[in-house]
């Protein structure tokens, strides 16, 4: 198989999965005649994002469906290829799997090493028949971002800024898909960003895995605790829908191949009633 065709933007949306199916049904659809490249969803810590991979399949035409990322402790490799290999190859053709070792503070007493965990669960689908070219990983550090290189059609990391883009492109090489995601805020009140902000990086600052990877990026642990200015300017475009566009070509210009759109509308997501009109604003300034 091929590597499911992307595009250069796509959406990357919570509200997606957890909101009411109806109406995400029915702003899937939008999304795909707007000319959406992918739809990412979250996998989370349960194992039903595949079922709603499936969903979302139905109620598109063009755009490719893909997992941000698919918690591997809450999925077993052969039961996960079988369910792939049960959809029909225009189906596959707009599946991307991409998958994630969660964080230690989550999984508890279970925890492994990450990259052998991660390359025993990729042997497992590899055995039970699962294309790698439908498969990315949730790659930060460079270990992690290389074996996401040599085993599936590439990286999709989350929460991270342009300069990060341009490292991994760099232990990549060339051919390999990198697609991050970025985060928005279309608030142009100081306090009201600053304040929707605090509330997307309230749980993910604590977690060791983003922690580390922002160190490495040159932020302090201050920064850190603190959810500096310097740090959220760097993690979110904020501001108008022209701010947004110039980050996507930021990370283009380091290396991305595609970049997938978070609208921050609140800590648990937004209503469809307000994410759609944004939706639709940055298409017409992005496709």
């Amino acid at each position: 198989m091929t590597v499911p065709a992307i595009g250069k933007v796509g959406i990357w949306s919570l509200e997606l999965r957890f909101g009411d199916k109806g109406q995400a049904n029915e702003a899937a659809a939008e999304l795909d005649d707007l000319g959406y490249g992918a739809l990412w969803i979250p996998g989370g810590i349960d194992n039903g994002a595949p079922a709603d991979v499936q969903r979302l399949l139905g109620v598109t035409r063009r755009t490719t469906i893909a997992t941000g990322n698919l918690n591997v402790w809450k999925h077993e490799p052969a039961e996960l290829a079988a369910w792939f290999a049960a959809l029909d190859d225009s189906e596959k053709a707009r599946t991307l799997l991409g998958l994630g070792v969660s964080h230690g503070p989550i999984i508890g007493e279970q925890w492994g090493k990450p990259l052998s965990v991660m390359r025993g669960f990729l042997d497992g689908l590899e055995a039970a028949g699962m294309p790698g070219d439908n498969l990315c990983l949730a790659g930060l550090g460079p270990k992690m971002v290389a074996l996401a290189g040599e085993r599936t059609a590439g990286v999709h990391p989350y929460l991270v800024t342009p300069e990060h883009t341009a490292q991994a492109r760099a232990i990549l090489g060339p051919d390999k898909l990198l697609a991050p995601e970025q985060g928005v805020i279309l608030e142009e009140n100081p306090a009201g960003a600053r304040e929707l902000a605090l509330g997307a990086l309230e749980h993910y600052r604590m977690l060791p895995n983003y922690r580390n990877n922002w160190l490495r990026l040159g932020f302090s642990e201050g920064e850190i605790n603190a959810c500096s200015d310097r740090l959220i300017e760097a993690l979110f475009a904020v501001g108008g829908v022209e701010k947004a566009a110039a980050r996507v070509q930021a990370h283009l210009d380091a290396g991305a191949d595609h970049v997938c759109l978070q609208v921050i509308g609140g800590p648990r997501g937004a209503g469809f009633d307000t994410l759609r009109p944004l939706w639709r604003r940055l298409a017409e300034v992005l496709i």
